[in-house]
C-alpha cells in the first residue's frame, strides 16, 4: 500500500490551523489586517479603529482574536498597546499551505495513475 497520501495529510495538517482561518473569516478583521499590513509603523487600537470604520471596542475585540491566532503582534508602550501585522509569518504559513496543497495534488494524480 502506498503511504504517500498519509504523508500529504500530515503536511497539510501542519498548516491548517483552525484559529488562523477563523480569525480571517470576518470582514472587519480582514480590514484591520489590511490596515496594519500597509501601515509604516505600529498602530494603536484607536488608529486601527478610525482607519477601518470599526468601533473602538469592536476593534479591540477583533485585534485580540487576530493576536491569539498569531496574525498580529502587540506590545505595551506606556498606557497604549501598539499592534503590527505579522506579515512575514502569515505569508510563510500561507505559502507553506499552498505548497502542501500542490504536493497533495501531485500525489493524488500519481496514485490515480
Amino acid at each position: 500500500m502506498n503511504r504517500l497520501p498519509e504523508r500529504c495529510c500530515a503536511e497539510l495538517e501542519r498548516f491548517l490551523e483552525p484559529r488562523l482561518f477563523q480569525s480571517l473569516c470576518d470582514p472587519a478583521r480582514i480590514a484591520i489586517l489590511s490596515r496594519l499590513a500597509v501601515a509604516d509603523r505600529e498602530l494603536t487600537v484607536s488608529e486601527v479603529s478610525s482607519g477601518c470604520g470599526v468601533h473602538l471596542s469592536g476593534a479591540s475585540r477583533h485585534l485580540a482574536i487576530l493576536r491569539e491566532a498569531g496574525v498580529v503582534s502587540a506590545r505595551k508602550c506606556g498606557r497604549q498597546v501598539l499592534y503590527r501585522a505579522n506579515v512575514t509569518d502569515l505569508a510563510a504559513t500561507l505559502r507553506g499551505l499552498a505548497d502542501a496543497l500542490e504536493a497533495c495534488g501531485e500525489i493524488d494524480v500519481a496514485v490515480a495513475s
